[in-house]
């Protein structure tokens, strides 16, 4: 009989408004969702528009799962009140706890957290993650929070934490998923 044990879980934090992300933002997005299916990862999101979307998108076309978390206690205020979307999540979970709360349990959710671009509420999950240790990525190149996070790191005075950066999904990937397998092993 086989044993089936969990896949590793990603949580995507990035831009839910991307105006001010690089050109190249949605591009690598698309990527990195492309790669987190390849190495058999679920895909968790804030089940939002922007960089988190294209992740899943992308995901979702290649066959794999994304599960969402929404700030929002059920479909109808997740639509409405907060205008997200419901397409490409093969579960969205309604926390109805409002944007810090869904931050918060984004972050828990997963073995990882991965940084694209992003504003206020990126920045929110990342100080999140990285105040409870987590293992973070970086992906480099696509603006915002995530070209700022080295910078607000060596400011913070706090030691460099588990953060991998990198502006190659691929590459990031494969660093996170080496990280959290040697963690699980120990």
């Amino acid at each position: 009989m086989e044993i089936f044990k969990p896949k590793i879980k990603i949580a995507i934090s990035g831009a839910a408004e991307t105006g001010h992300c690089s050109a190249k933002a949605m591009e690598l997005s698309m990527k990195l969702g492309e790669e987190l299916v390849k190495r058999d990862c679920i895909v968790v999101t804030g089940a939002t528009t922007g960089a988190p979307y294209w992740v899943a998108k992308a995901a979702k076309q290649a066959g794999g799962m994304v599960i969402g978390l929404s700030p929002a206690i059920s479909e109808k205020e997740h639509i409405n009140k907060y205008h997200l979307p419901i397409d490409y999540h093969d579960l969205i979970i309604y926390t109805g706890a409002g944007y810090a709360g869904r931050n918060l349990l984004l972050t828990r959710s997963a073995d990882a957290v991965i940084t694209i671009c992003g504003r206020m509420g990126t920045l929110n999950e990342f100080t999140v993650a990285f105040e409870e240790n987590r293992l973070i990525g970086v992906l480099e190149g696509t603006g915002g929070m995530a070209d700022m996070m080295r910078q607000i790191i060596d400011k913070a005075f706090r030691g460099p934490g588990p953060v991998i950066f990198n502006s190659d999904p691929k590459a990031l990937v494969e660093e996170l998923i080496e990280s959290i397998l040697q963690e699980k092993n120990q």
